[in-house]
């Protein structure tokens, strides 16, 4: 009989659920009564591997319940997709919505896992049209396959690129309005917003998002909060993170727990004047 020792554990991030929602949040469960802010995002507001993510560094600064409802890999399919938690949200006083890549969702080229978003479930008929030489039953991942399309055909790649960024644009309006009420929008990158496409590559996270794609949206939120990584930040690595043995190199490419603490700065003026 063999015995293995276990490695340092993971963090215990409390998973819950609210209401008749099938999703899983980072817990623990807040009693939603009264005044709050709703957090929406995807792996970084979750905050994996960070003992104390932005939206928890808010409430302590704040005073008022925020609610964590970030999804790992989420796109804005989980939430139009979830009548629950579009419920929930709407019902805050205030909501922040991290901005997120323009990948991880449906959109006329193919469709995705409806809670899983960056899963890749089947191309459409136009997708089958343009890239006919492709063989999609390769593909799980809608990075991996955005990935292999770009190297493949990158004059063809272009006009998904420019259909996904469209699709943004029209999906996180459409996700504005049916939250009602005031919306920040939070930039949580470790570059500024570039002002166009990377030569032939498909970008960094999140991607295909442009500044002009997010100034399109100005007239449509309370606001819109730039929390750029700063050098120092990202100099920090995995300073005040939590990771099991083997996920080192995963976590060294999120925002670590000290760009946690830089984008709770910026938020707080822009929450205070609305609670």
């Amino acid at each position: 009989m063999t015995f293995q020792r276990k490695g340092p554990p993971g963090l215990d991030y409390k998973p819950c659920r609210y209401g008749t929602s099938r999703l899983t949040f980072r817990g623990p469960a807040r009693l939603l009564r009264g005044k709050y802010v709703a957090f929406l995002g995807s792996t970084e507001t979750y905050g994996k591997y960070i003992p104390e993510p932005y939206p928890a560094l808010v409430e302590q600064e704040l005073g008022v319940t925020c609610v964590n409802l970030g999804c790992v890999n989420a796109g804005h399919d989980v939430y139009l997709h979830d009548p629950y938690v579009m419920e929930l949200a709407g019902q805050a006083r205030v909501r922040v919505l991290q901005i997120g890549g323009a990948h991880n969702m449906s959109n006329r080229f193919y469709t995705v896992h409806p809670r899983r978003n960056d899963r890749f479930l089947k191309s459409s008929r136009l997708m089958r049209q343009i890239f006919g030489d492709v063989d999609f039953t390769d593909f799980t991942f809608t990075r991996h396959m955005l990935e292999s399309l770009c190297r493949f055909a990158p004059d063809r790649f272009a006009m998904l690129r420019e259909e996904l960024q469209a699709a943004w644009v029209a999906r996180t309006r459409l996700l504005v309005q049916r939250l009602g009420g005031p919306v920040v929008l939070l930039w949580f990158a470790p570059h500024r917003m570039p002002g166009g496409p990377e030569a032939e590559t498909i970008g960094a996270d999140p991607l295909f998002i442009e500044r002009w794609m997010v100034d399109a949206l100005r007239d449509d939120v309370a606001e819109i909060v730039d929390a750029t990584i700063s050098a120092s930040a990202q100099a920090a690595g995995l300073q005040g993170m939590v990771v099991p043995p083997g996920e080192e190199a995963v976590a060294a490419a999120m925002p670590g727990a000290v760009a946690h603490a830089e984008a709770a700065g910026p938020l707080l003026p822009a929450l205070r004047g609305r609670l």
